[in-house]
């Protein structure tokens, strides 16, 4: 039993790492087109540089270890973000916007989700030091033309803002352990557990809370958020944010959800997550992190998103794949072997037989390499 796996642990086999190898560079590609630099953090860090901003979640969810050199605890990280953060404050050290971009894989010591396994392989891109909600808007639409240029079609994306319920629960006095049993009961949406945990809380807050689970749909729940909620300008300067993205996006299908409080530790500001039809979970969030690199130096504005692009491959149409061509042992044969050099170079993927060698188990070939008179030519691969 050597060869099996840890639990959601699992190998990509060579179909499914051509996938998500062709959609990497389509959607790093599409990053780069926009600005976004690619960087590329090791896998490795200090825990305190890993955790940074990161709060309770993250560091749950981060294996641990001593460094054998140092002494310090080590992290895997769990997520890049943080890395992205730090690269940001503490090595670009730009003073206007910076654009970065990443990909790679992370390790979790629990799956996230239901579907997810415990090494995402995470893709996404970060944008600093511009506080303006039109940063988060070139941002989802950064996320979703990525799902546009792999062709796989987004159902919703919902936004929600974490600033109202922090808002709330600061002009309420909760204290802390009691602004996190609300906060879990909110996320859950369990509204008896909700009435309960709340029958202390003065009005007009506690009427506030129980009504933050029924604020979800289209654009009219921004006008039912101001009229129902306290009138406090943090509350009124999220709702007006909220609407402009929705006012410069017409052609996104947007939502609102504004008990979705995820990364609530973490972000400070607009926070959305992208679904597909017939995927359980949200397969891509995202949302702003202003401060992230202070304990590096410099507390920036930042605004972001990120997606497993394995989850991703799996939920992607399959596109047609061209097969590779068959081509014999050359041996001392000059011409064949020039002539399959310049295939490759073309794009196309030659197997070449070895001596002894009959057939190839792999990539499928579709065509062959056949001597015709004097030349080589390529021919169809009839099936049997």
């Amino acid at each position: 039993m050597n060869w099996l796996l840890p639990e959601y642990l699992a190998d990509a086999l060579p179909a499914e790492s051509a996938r998500i190898e062709n959609l990497r560079r389509t959607v790093l590609d599409h990053f780069r087109g926009r600005g976004y630099e690619l960087v590329t953090p090791p896998m490795l860090e200090y825990l305190e540089s890993l955790l940074t901003g990161a709060g309770q979640d993250l560091n749950l969810r981060t294996f641990k270890l001593v460094d054998q050199l140092s002494g310090r605890t080590m992290g895997v990280r769990a997520d890049i973000t943080p890395q992205a953060a730090r690269i940001d404050a503490h090595l670009l050290n730009h003073q206007g916007v910076t654009r970065l971009c990443y990909c790679g894989s992370v390790l979790h010591t629990l799956p996230a989700t239901i579907s997810a396994g415990r090494e995402p392989l995470q893709i996404g891109a970060e944008l600093y030091g511009y506080a303006g909600i039109e940063a988060d808007l070139d941002v989802v639409r950064l996320m979703a033309g990525a799902f546009a240029q792999v062709r796989l079609p987004i159902s919703r994306i919902d936004l929600g803002h974490v600033g109202i319920f922090q808002a709330i629960a600061e002009a309420a006095g909760l204290p802390k352990e009691a602004e996190d049993i609300v906060l879990s009961l909110l996320q859950a949406k369990d509204v008896p557990g909700l009435e309960e945990a709340c029958v202390n809380v003065p009005s007009p807050y506690r009427e506030a809370l129980l009504c933050l689970p029924q604020l979800y749909g289209g654009a009219d729940v921004l006008d039912r958020a101001a009229v129902d909620l306290p009138a406090l300008p943090a509350i009124s300067s999220a709702l007006d944010g909220l609407r402009h993205l929705l006012a410069s996006a017409p052609d996104l299908p947007f939502s609102i959800d504004l008990s979705d409080l995820r990364g609530y530790h973490y972000h400070n500001g607009v926070v959305f997550a992208a679904y597909c039809p017939g995927y359980p979970v949200a397969i891509a969030m995202g949302g702003r992190y202003d401060g992230a690199g202070k304990a590096f130096g410099r507390a920036r504005p930042a605004t972001g998103f990120s997606m497993d692009l394995r989850e991703v491959a799996r939920l992607a149409p399959v596109g047609k794949l061209s097969g590779a061509i068959l081509a014999p042992h050359a041996g001392h044969d000059v011409r064949l072997a020039t002539h399959i050099a310049a295939l490759r170079e073309q794009g196309e993927v030659v197997v070449q037989l070895l001596p002894g060698e009959t057939a190839c188990e792999g990539p499928v070939c579709d065509r062959k390499l056949a001597l015709v008179g004097e030349h080589w030519i390529i021919e169809a691969i009839q099936e049997d």
